[in-house]
């Protein structure tokens, strides 16, 4: 059974930077997308950056294109998400997943995604 153990998250004041990690327990390029998404308590569980493990094609929520980059090292098993210019909405729970489904990783879609970390909490101050 496939493990994804997520690390990086924490306390920050609005306009800092964090970097996630996540690293899988198996090989990445079994997957046909990772990506990170994030749950607000009260709120349903969003899409926020996805990437393919072969090309590294990246993908993007709206309200975090520009300010987050996502990234993979096939090697180390390992995707990561570096966020910057933080704001108090962007606090949430981040989880790291992988899709062994096939579906889009453009649609950043939560339902595409079997494989899933058991999250790291985001607080952003402001």
């Amino acid at each position: 059974q496939e493990r994804l153990v997520e690390s990086g998250g924490r306390s920050v004041q609005a306009g800092g930077s964090l970097r996630l990690s996540c690293t899988f327990s198996g090989n990445i390029s079994s997957f046909f997308c990772m990506g990170w998404f994030r749950q607000a308590p009260g709120k349903e569980r969003e899409g926020v950056a996805t990437i393919t493990p072969g090309p590294g094609s990246t993908y993007y929520a709206r309200v975090v294109k520009d300010r987050f980059t996502i990234s993979r090292d096939n090697a180390e098993n390992t995707i990561v998400l570096h966020m910057n210019n933080l704001a108090p909405e962007d606090s949430a729970m981040y989880y790291c997943a992988g899709d062994g489904i096939g579906g889009s990783c453009s649609d950043l879609n939560v339902n595409d995604f079997d494989y899933w970390g058991q999250g790291t909490q985001v607080t952003v101050s402001s």
